[in-house]
């Protein structure tokens, strides 16, 4: 690879970069929100360093003894000068941000992972519910108010999940799925709610789920499952949150 393809692949990858940062959605499928200005600055940076690289080139820029080394390693049949050829499988990356995006997360991944932890919440922090109904929840709130809450407020009550569906497996049912990044996809974790009352939609599906907590186990321990016998589902636009465990935002 000469040094006028290194330049034009460290622009192609800045140029992904910045496309997927700052005129997409994309990037939220592979890092949090909050990482969107550290995806900007490297997209500026690669750049920056393949205009650098493109002036020298054009002021006729060669390294001390380029000369002599590049006759050196051509009576050798090398050229040590060029990056190996293999570096152009970065190019595979740069091209897939700006020409078509690897798809998103989703039921093949949550079936094969395990479930995300519910954090313990203290009893004095459930806080009385609204009387909203039904009732926006998260799955963790959900999970939270049917193991841990003493009050056992969550009895009787309608509430509202929306997650995507992830097939059950061999024993049939499904699940109400959100997959959470802490940092980035490589560290996802899931968190699912079983679902019992309709057949299952396509995986995949985005869904607004209605209905009440299905008993199975002591309500308000750990023996609850975090389990909802569904009313109504209507299908749903995938969040821009998707990969968050928060009420959904819809795309603007």
């Amino acid at each position: 690879m000469r040094r006028l393809a290194q330049t034009a692949l460290l622009a192609l990858v800045g140029a992904g970069l910045l496309h997927t940062a700052l005129f997409t959605d994309l990037y939220l499928r592979y890092v949090k929100e909050g990482l969107r200005p550290v995806l900007i600055a490297s997209g500026v940076v690669l750049l920056l360093l393949g205009a650098v690289n493109a002036c020298l080139d054009l002021r006729g820029y060669r390294e001390p003894h380029d000369s002599h080394d590049h006759h050196e390693a051509s009576a050798h049949g090398h050229d040590h000068s060029a990056a190996p050829k293999v570096a152009w499988l970065l190019a595979v990356p740069a091209l897939s941000l700006l020409l078509y995006a690897p798809p998103a997360l989703g039921a093949y991944t949550a079936a094969h992972s395990n479930g995300k932890p519910v954090a313990t919440t203290p009893r004095e922090r459930f806080p009385a519910l609204p009387a909203t109904s039904p009732l926006p929840l998260t799955l963790t709130g959900f999970t939270q108010r049917v193991q841990q809450d003493p009050t056992r407020a969550i009895r009787g009550r309608q509430v509202q999940l929306t997650g995507f569906v992830t097939p059950a497996g061999p024993g049939g049912g499904w699940y109400l799925t959100r997959i959470v990044f802490t940092c980035c996809a490589a560290d996802s974790q899931t968190v699912k709610v079983r679902v019992h009352g309709p057949d299952a939609p396509p995986a995949n599906t985005w869904l607004a789920v209605t209905g009440t907590w299905h008993p199975a186990g002591r309500l308000g321990t750990k023996t609850a499952e975090a389990a909802l016998d569904v009313r109504e589902t209507h299908p749903i636009a995938q969040p821009v949150n998707a990969y968050t465990d928060d009420l959904p935002l819809t795309p603007s």
